[in-house]
């Protein structure tokens, strides 16, 4: 070590472990706690993994980084919510949806220090990044055999640009690993292959054992929390400052004990728990908390289970849905690592250090403590448009059948009678003449997908268990429900095709259709013709069933209203009834070829059958099979001809990979006075990033594609808004444009609709934007509660910014998008508790002024708000800045975190280093 790192290394605050070759050194966590004055048996497991990053950087990391005092934050915890901890992540994961604008932004950051004379190869990142391509794969092709080659294929072909940069990166900047498509889920292959839960860490040169600490540019990255791994969601803004080796200022957690109790009923699946316990958690408010897991059936639940319910955290809110490491963390790690030394040395490291949870040991000191018993929670359906709102399978048809009689504003689905349609379940199959006629309730998409559930054998098993029992009864799914199998790693469908599962599925038309997020992140492909056309021409309310996490209003398909999660055998059972209107508990599901009712109860298979099937699942030949080789490329892959070198050559006339403007334009220091705003959206509660940014298909008619067709770009060549994100150009126009969203200036129309208050006249958000900036007016946002909910997706705030938008004004925030808005610098204000645009009689029309924002944002001091009206009422009130951190203060004053990087970039030389990505712990390193 360095003079100063030995001054500051104490012989009590850093320990040794034996590991291989070389002892490893682990930083002494009790004695970081007891110099505080604190037990560490009081700290909850999270907290533990934070006074590690902190004590370990104060003892050997850059001085000054890190103090002392950080320390003593995160020991006193429930003192310090909000206060910024100075922490320093291990690595970071991407999905291509994310991930590609990040390193959009890293190529043209080198460019922006090229040409101010700086050295280029300093823009790397200085932790390991692998992006994993998952968000990209749609369902074109369904039903066939050859759809899985077909799919994959369209998919090179859409995407052939986007993959040629990535494999430029891969070469470009020597951290970043990229998996290609076809390897599975970001979550899930983060989970079975890339988390090693204790990681080597270099400092000076010392080698330490240190907790596997991530971060993502996915909102659902805490799945790796069920396995005993500390890491959350971000967005790309801090992805991209925390890879270049900024400290990652995070304000200090409420950490709240979820406690597991009772023991599930018959039929109840993993999936009905993790609904559960996003509706409760959402009840009980923990947004921007840590929620760790204990109670006495924790111990039961296996590392996939634990992974569906830690996915879930943004549903409910949290920033992470923690499960600390414990013996089924030690058997997870032995099941599907191929280093038979790494899960004792996990084991070794925890124990030492105080990140093992005994099976009897006390409970920690928590903020807050929720009890939820699993005997309470039966079999579960959420929707129609967001996962808490879950419901008991028996109420599902009624609050159906409920919300086609309400107006839209109050929940219902603003829907016209279908004149004389026969129930779609009766509609006569294969018959090509024949006018296809749907009634409202019709299942039109039943989609296995997403790593929340496919990543759990038992849940997938017992879909094909009770495929194998439809099959042996002579059930077909009708020709109208378009069924589709994408599960989140290639270990799934192995298992299955032991089993002899995969093929019962198959025939049911849950085919394998490839490897990714599809119908979850709105990648559903079309429907079939005469499908999309019954819908259009009768104005029918269509439904999905998934398997997934997210049935945001747009977000699915948009022709398809209510969309419904649930478990994979659920999906599969609402695929045979055909419709959503139906009580599987009461009412047949189905019938059978000679007539014969068949129930629900008929087909679910008992618990029994599925620990049967287990064992097939639970092989570790199977993870080392298609682990093995790690990023496994294949051929499609291994064709794409990518360019080479330290800069990338942008394509003038590409309409994917446009060079971003944010490093262009010197950054505006922040205004003390707004004058003259006027009000560019107007929403009510839970305004998602879907509904600000969406992700699936264009629509021709939109703004985004209007532009893309004004470049000659036809609609079949559209591709989705995912695949658009690095063409700023489309993406400033898909702000606010998601075809469902309810801007309240125009209370009677869904989509991208505006008025333009100078004029009077109705517009897209892009327009009255640019007829704003034209004019020099500012533009404002009113919404309600949980303004941002949904998605880490920064192209809601970066298209917010391109719009102009200088400051939200809502009731609440989700974590990620406020601070994805501080990032570009628009301030995000809060009303007064009990407040909101609604309850001080504002609509919107009025015009805006806004003072005291520098010293709101420096010391949190009221912020005056004069609202007024046309006809010269005035309405004053006062809001608060959102901002958490001194480093957010710093980004807003300084006009936002991209423009500043250019500003204050340079060369770090810091002297640690991660290990490389394919070395756990245990294995010596160079």
């Amino acid at each position: 070590m360095a003079p100063d790192e030995r001054r500051r290394a104490s012989a009590d605050g850093i320990g040794s472990l034996a590991s291989g070759a070389e002892p490893l050194a682990v930083v002494d966590i009790a004695a970081a706690a007891a110099r505080h004055g604190r037990a560490l048996a009081e700290l909850p497991f999270a907290i533990r993994v934070l006074v590690e990053n902190l004590e370990r950087h104060r003892l050997v990391g850059p001085l000054g980084l890190v103090g002392n005092d950080d320390v003593a934050t995160a020991v006193h915890w429930e003192r310090h919510r909000g206060t910024g901890l100075p922490l320093h992540v291990e690595r970071v994961i991407l999905p291509d949806s994310s991930g590609l604008p990040v390193l959009v932004d890293l190529a043209a950051l080198r460019d922006a220090v090229a040409a101010r004379g700086g050295d280029p190869h300093a823009v790397e990142p200085v932790v390991p990044v692998d992006l994993i391509v998952d968000h990209s794969l749609q369902v074109d092709r369904f039903g066939t055999p050859d759809a899985m080659i077909a799919n994959m294929r369209r998919e090179y072909e859409r995407n052939g640009e986007r993959y040629r940069f990535l494999k430029w990166a891969a070469g470009a900047f020597k951290s970043l690993r990229v998996f290609p498509p076809g390897t599975g889920i970001i979550h899930q292959v983060n989970l079975e292959f890339i988390a090693t839960v204790v990681r080597r860490r270099r400092h000076g040169d010392r080698w330490f054992a240190v907790p596997d600490f991530v971060i993502g540019g996915d909102s659902h990255t805490p799945m790796v929390n069920g396995l005993g791994v500390l890491g959350w969601g971000v967005g790309g803004i801090d992805a991209e400052s925390a890879m270049l080796g900024a400290t990652y200022v995070f304000p200090c957690p409420e950490v709240v004990n979820v406690r597991l109790t009772g023991r599930r009923r018959a039929g109840v699946t993993t999936t009905d728990i993790a609904l559960a316990v996003t509706q409760r958690l959402r009840r009980e408010g923990v947004v921007n908390c840590v929620v760790e897991y204990g109670g006495e059936a924790v111990a039961a639940m296996t590392i996939p289970e634990r992974a569906t319910i830690a996915n879930m955290a943004p549903e409910y809110g949290a920033t992470a849905g923690f499960f600390p490491i414990d013996a089924r963390t030690i058997e997870y790690l032995r099941l599907t690592r191929a280093d038979p030394q790494h899960a004792a040395l996990v084991e070794d490291y925890a124990r030492r250090t105080g990140l093992y949870r005994e099976p009897r040991a006390p409970e920690p000191r928590y903020a807050r403590t929720v009890e939820i018993d699993l005997g309470a929670v039966g079999v579960s359906v959420a929707g129609p448009r967001r996962p808490q709102d879950r419901l008991e399978i028996d109420a599902v048809a009624a609050d159906f059948r409920a919300r086609l009689a309400r107006p839209l504003k109050d929940g219902g689905f603003a829907t016209q009678p279908v004149p004389n349609a026969p129930p779609a379940a009766t509609t006569p199959a294969g018959d090509a003449a024949a006018e296809l006629r749907l009634d409202h309730g019709a299942v039109v998409i039943a989609a296995i997908t997403s790593c929340t559930n496919t990543s759990n054998p038992a849940v997938m098993i017992a879909a094909g268990l009770l495929a194998r029992k439809a099959r042996a009864l002579g059930l077909t799914v009708p020709a109208h429900v378009k069924t589709s199998l994408a599960p989140g790693s290639r270990v799934v469908t192995k298992y299955l095709e032991r089993a002899g599962l995969l093929a019962e599925l198959d025939a049911l038309g849950f085919g394998l259709i490839g490897y990714g997020c599809t119908t979850c992140g709105g990648k559903s492909g079309p429907l079939p013709a005469p499908v999309a056309a019954a819908i259009e021409r009768d104005g029918v309310v269509a439904a999905a069933v998934l398997s997934g996490n997210r049935n945001f209003e747009g977000r699915i398909h948009r022709q398809v209203r209510a969309n419904y999660i649930m478990s994979p055998p659920l999906v599969v059972a609402y695929a045979l009834a055909g419709r959503i209107d139906i009580d599987p508990t009461r009412e047949p599901l189905t019938r059978r070829p000679d007539g014969t009712p068949v129930m629900l109860a008929d087909l679910w298979p008992a618990a029994a059958e599925i620990d049967a099937v287990m064992p097939r699942a639970l092989d570790p030949a199977l993870f080392a099979e298609v682990y093995g080789g790690g990023e496994s490329a294949g051929a499609l892959w291994d064709e794409l001809a990518a360019p080479t070198g330290e800069r990338y050559a942008w394509d003038p006339a590409s309409t994917y990979l446009v060079k971003p403007p944010f490093f262009d334009a010197p950054p505006k220091p922040l205004a003390d006075r707004i004058s003259g705003a006027r009000v560019l959206g107007l929403f009510g509660d839970s305004l998602t990033t879907d509904h600000i940014s969406p992700g699936g298909e264009i629509p021709p008619d939109s703004p985004a594609g209007q532009y893309l067709q004004a470049k000659g770009i036809a609609p079949r060549d559209f591709n989705t808004y995912v695949a658009r994100r690095c063409n700023h150009h489309v993406m400033v126009r898909a702000t606010f444009a998601n075809l469902r969203i309810k801007n309240l200036l125009l209370p009677d129309r869904e989509g991208w609709h505006t008025i333009h208050h100078d004029s009077g006249e109705p517009t897209s958000f892009h327009e009255a934007a640019a007829c704003y900036a034209a004019a020099g007016t500012p533009v404002i946002v009113l919404a309600g509660r949980e303004y941002g909910t949904g998605s880490s997706r920064d192209w809601a705030a970066k298209g917010s910014a391109l719009l102009g938008l200088r400051a939200v004004i809502a009731e609440s925030y989700e974590r990620i998008h406020r601070a994805n808005l501080v990032g570009m610098g628009v301030v995000p204000l809060a009303f007064a508790p009990g407040e909101g645009w609604a309850s001080l009689g504002l609509d919107g029309r009025e015009t805006y002024t806004i003072e005291n924002l520098r010293d709101g944002v420096r010391s949190g001091a009221p912020i005056r708000v004069t609202a007024e009206a046309a006809d010269g009422r005035r309405i004053v009130f006062t809001v608060t800045a959102q901002v958490s951190t001194e480093s957010e203060r710093r980004q807003l004053e300084a006009g936002g975190l991209l423009a500043q990087m250019v500003r204050d970039f340079s060369t770090r030389a810091t002297g640690d280093a991660a290990a490389p990505h394919d070395a756990p712990a245990s294995q010596p390193q160079e």
